[in-house]
């Protein structure tokens, strides 16, 4: 394919996949009431109007200078919506709703930007959209990914922020058929000594990555034994039942410490009410499916996994256990080669809420570890950490490095609000221990 052709191409693929990325934000926000979107659903993070703007305010303040060359029309709300928040030491934020502006002003603030970054791009058809400038870091292309995934990424931070907003101030745009499942056991699978790859190498020039998945590296690992499937909601139950929420042996002092002072008693989706347990999903309040992945905490994880005489993986063990094969080569998908198909896994929004651990055995790893990609991150006991090798974006500096301060964990997986574009083999999430929100379960390894 000639040069012209093959940046026509890539034009045109990253245009679609920013249309439809807007389109998915979109609707996640039609969900919303609009006298609720002052309100804060997560305590840590900001009123829902900050999003409504940030998303674009992200992609003007990335393009404007380095592709588009135009002017700032509105400076102070650049600013306003520039950054979200990810308060550590129990801080939280203190703002009004009326330190914000109108809803009407933020839809015409992201209208504008809109216009005037497809109107600019539209003039780039001569650029060079593949090449990376001189002087710089980055291509066209490179921002153009950054852009989109920044977004879904939002998408999927909006959907299990809304999912914590009142049932009564939402409104239902989706429910996903339920799945007749088979009945699964615990199990653990044995996982043979081997190496297992991190990482992005800088030479593949045809994935994109965030800095923190650079530089690729070879990791020795040991034989162990993983959990087959997710610890489920069922399984969870076990724990609570047997007082692991008022056993400090359980837990670590900082950890302990958080729990007491919160007095968190179970899962933030869970609910009791009398002897009976129900579970929060996105549009409803039902008995607690006791099949589905538990969504809990990294404290809570670990706490669970050494009242169960075990231990949450490391990022290489859960690497090996979902890409590793008998023969020592690796797979770039658990189930294979082939690309993301709904069969294989809960993921790419096509449902609010989980399923069961055991509802796609053909997304099973070559060991026959199931469910790792969709149906909620999977947290790791691997504190965020960069590769060797690691670079800062210069157009974006503080993405990663500003997590490397010994207080988030790596998540692996996907969970089903999770875009396909981002289940690839090198992607990692991260949070705080203590955050309780995301969509984020866990399975153990034994010690």
């Amino acid at each position: 394919m000639l040069v012209a052709e093959k940046e026509l191409e890539v034009r045109h693929q990253l245009l679609e996949r920013l249309s439809e990325a807007r389109v998915r934000t979109d609707e996640i926000f039609q969900m919303v009431r609009p006298d609720s979107l002052y309100e804060r659903p997560i305590p840590e993070r900001h009123r829902i109007i900050f999003y409504l703007g940030h998303l674009e305010a992200f992609d003007w303040n990335l393009l404007r200078e380095r592709v588009l060359g135009l002017e700032a029309f509105d400076p102070e709300s650049d600013k306003l919506f520039a950054f979200g928040i990810d308060p550590v030491n129990g801080a939280l934020p203190s703002d009004q709703p009326i330190d914000w502006p109108s809803a009407a002003d933020a839809r015409q603030y992201v209208k504008r930007i809109r216009e005037s970054i497809d109107d600019g791009l539209e003039a780039l058809e001569s650029t060079d959209w593949i090449s990376t400038h001189a002087g710089t870091d980055f291509s066209t292309k490179t921002l153009l990914h950054v852009a989109i995934e920044h977004r879904l990424m939002h998408a999927e931070t909006l959907a299990y922020m809304l999912h914590q907003l009142p049932l009564d101030r939402k409104l239902r745009i989706q429910r996903k058929p339920e799945l007749i499942t088979p009945p699964t056991s615990p199990t653990m699978i044995e996982i043979p000594v081997g190496q297992t790859t991190l990482g992005l190498p800088r030479s593949d020039q045809n994935t994109f990555g965030w800095d923190n998945e650079y530089e690729s590296l070879t990791v020795d690992v040991l034989a162990f034994a993983i959990d087959k499937y997710k610890v489920t909601n069922g399984q969870f139950l076990d724990f609570v039942s047997a007082g692991g929420y008022e056993n400090p042996a359980c837990w670590t002092e900082e950890d302990w410490n958080w729990r007491a002072l919160h007095n968190i008693q179970h899962p933030v989706f869970w609910r009791r009410a009398g002897e009976r347990w129900y579970c929060r999903t996105m549009f409803d309040e039902i008995p607690l499916p006791l099949d589905w992945p538990v969504y809990v905490s990294q404290a809570e994880a670990a706490a669970y996994a050494r009242w169960a005489g075990k231990a949450l993986p490391t990022e290489a063990q859960w690497h090996r256990a979902a890409y590793g094969m008998e023969s020592g080569s690796e797979r770039s998908f658990p189930w294979g080669a082939s690309e993301p198909t709904p069969s294989k896994g809960n993921f790419d929004s096509r449902g609010w809420d989980p399923t069961p651990v055991g509802a796609f055995p053909e997304g099973e790893s070559a060991f026959g570890v199931a469910d790792l990609l969709g149906n909620g991150w999977e947290w790791t006991g691997s504190k965020f950490e960069p590769f060797p090798g690691f670079e800062r974006f210069s157009f974006y500096p503080g993405y990663s490095a500003d997590f490397f301060d010994g207080k988030h964990y790596v998540m692996k997986g996907a969970s089903p609000r999770t875009a396909a574009c981002m289940l690839r083999r090198s992607f990692r999430n991260w949070f705080q221990p203590h955050y309780q929100y995301v969509y984020a379960g866990f399975r153990c390894v034994n010690r």
